[in-house]
């Protein structure tokens, strides 16, 4: 069984016992959590279930094994002939779920 969910705005296609990286999420870690925005179910003899926008009623329960950031990004502005350079950089927020069930 699968299940597609929204988390902080971003599509995941989830199977239980699968750890995935999703934005961060205000939950200390070793947290379960419960995900509410089931957008499709799948089953493994090709059938599924879509939501309109969400399934009624589906859940997927979820771990929280712990806060990660992801590698640098650098932000680089420049203007030529003007002797503008501006060199800036941040590192994005992530959460690391591992999905325990997908409660239809």
């Amino acid at each position: 069984m699968y299940s597609i969910i929204e988390q902080g705005g971003v599509q995941f296609k989830v199977t239980p016992g699968e750890t995935v990286r999703v934005p961060l999420i205000n939950a200390s870690e070793g947290d379960e959590i419960t995900i509410d925005r089931v957008l499709l179910l799948g089953a493994d003899d090709n059938t599924c279930k879509i939501g309109t926008p969400v399934v009624d009623g589906a859940t997927v329960t979820a771990k929280v094994v712990g806060h990660i950031k992801d590698r640098k990004v650098l932000v680089i502005k420049r203007k030529r002939r003007k002797d503008y350079r501006r060199k800036n950089g941040h590192r994005q927020p992530y959460t690391r779920l591992q999905i325990i069930s997908i409660n239809a």
